[in-house]
């Protein structure tokens, strides 16, 4: 998204949440609810649901939940928040979809276990006259109302120029370990593919290769494991991964087989508070940040109004096509994180604070990269 996209964006989010800010009564919560309430003027709470596919990943309970509920009371102070986490369980969120909807829930915010048995969660929810937004994931072959996350191909460019930047030679010939996520996860394909758009024009070989199930750092750990029992020590020279959490996994790994970490650069993804003290140490080469406060924020600033009966604002400029339409989509811009601009970007903009990664023995490392 250019920087004129966003100011747009913002600018109409700003516009909608004076519009909105008196949408409900009183909430008195209770059920799945989340986020509590405060006294609205008139016209009664609409319920939203928040259905999240996963808690492995720090992001969903620590940045997702808590931004999208406050985004929602900011601009709905009467409106209610369904939430829910599946824990990576399919048919558990097909359930707590059809919980939400028994609840009297007015839309949908899905962040999709399995993109494809998800369908059935958007068929139900249409057939009640409830529109979804997708959230992170695509929903494939659905009737999908807006699709609100990031381009998951770029972000596997931006991992894959950082790891090839850091391989001997250019990369040319250089042998790598692929870590990818979980085949059901719509962005899983797309980082892959990304990532490997990259690395294959460079020559690099890719000597062992995973989908990992359910982003799991502890499978993570024993596929880098295997493959280090299979190629040896030294017939690596770099691990691209697809996420933080993995990439804890991957770095667990080498560290068993005595292999430096900072001798083998290994990508990651969410910028969470553990890949980036990895950075700070030396252990892990990258992280990529997502917006995440932005991507929550935009799913409410369409949730709200879809709930209350009012026309969402126009920021879904772009079109992603899930099998089935072109759904609207507001794609956010993603961050390449090192240790040079740790300070600049993820600090800078709250999304982590300096007490929450200069702990103990980042202290030193946090005051040579300038984070106070």
């Amino acid at each position: 998204m250019s920087i004129s996209r966003t100011a747009a964006m913002a600018t109409v989010t700003a516009a909608l949440a004076f519009s909105v800010a008196a949408c409900g009564g009183s909430d008195n919560g209770g059920g799945s609810s989340s986020g509590g309430s405060s006294a609205g003027s008139g016209g009664g709470s609409a319920k939203i649901a928040f259905l999240l596919p996963e808690s492995k990943t720090a992001r969903y309970e620590l940045q997702d939940r808590p931004n999208f509920i406050r985004r929602v009371k900011e601009l709905c102070s009467g409106c209610q928040v369904l939430y829910s986490n599946a824990d990576q369980d399919a048919a558990k969120q097909q359930q707590q979809a059809e919980a939400a909807i028994t609840q009297g829930a007015k839309v949908l915010v899905l962040d999709a276990v399995d993109v494809k048995s998800a369908a059935s969660i958007v068929t139900r929810a249409k057939q009640s006259k409830i529109p979804v937004i997708s959230y992170g994931r695509l929903v494939s072959d659905a009737d999908l109302d807006y699709y609100v996350s990031i381009d998951p191909f770029k972000v596997g460019q931006q991992q894959g120029k950082a790891l090839l930047a850091a391989l001997p030679s250019g990369g040319k010939g250089s042998p790598v370990v692929m870590i990818n996520g979980a085949p059901t996860d719509s962005n899983a394909a797309p980082y892959k593919k990304g990532a490997h758009s990259v690395l294959d024009a460079a020559g690099v070989k890719v000597v062992k290769e995973y989908d990992t199930p359910d982003w799991s750092p502890d499978k993570a750990q024993q596929e880098m494991e295997q493959t280090i029992t299979s190629v040896g020590n030294n017939g690596f020279d770099g691990v691209y991964s697809a996420n933080d959490g993995m990439a804890g996994g991957v770095i667990a790994a080498l560290k068993g087989a005595k292999i430096d970490p900072a001798a083998r650069p290994v990508t990651g993804q969410d910028a969470e508070v553990a890949a980036i003290q990895r950075i700070l140490a030396g252990e892990q080469l990258m992280t990529v940040y997502q917006p995440i406060s932005k991507i929550a924020a935009a799913a409410a600033d369409l949730a709200v109004p879809l709930a209350t009966g009012k026309t969402p604002p126009a920021i879904a400029k772009a079109k992603t096509n899930n099998g089935r339409e072109d759904v609207p989509s507001v794609l956010l811009d993603t961050i390449a994180i090192t240790k040079d601009n740790i300070d600049d970007t993820i600090v800078r903009d709250g999304f982590l604070t300096a007490k929450q990664i200069c702990t103990g023995r980042y202290a030193s490392a946090c005051a040579e990269a300038g984070i106070t």
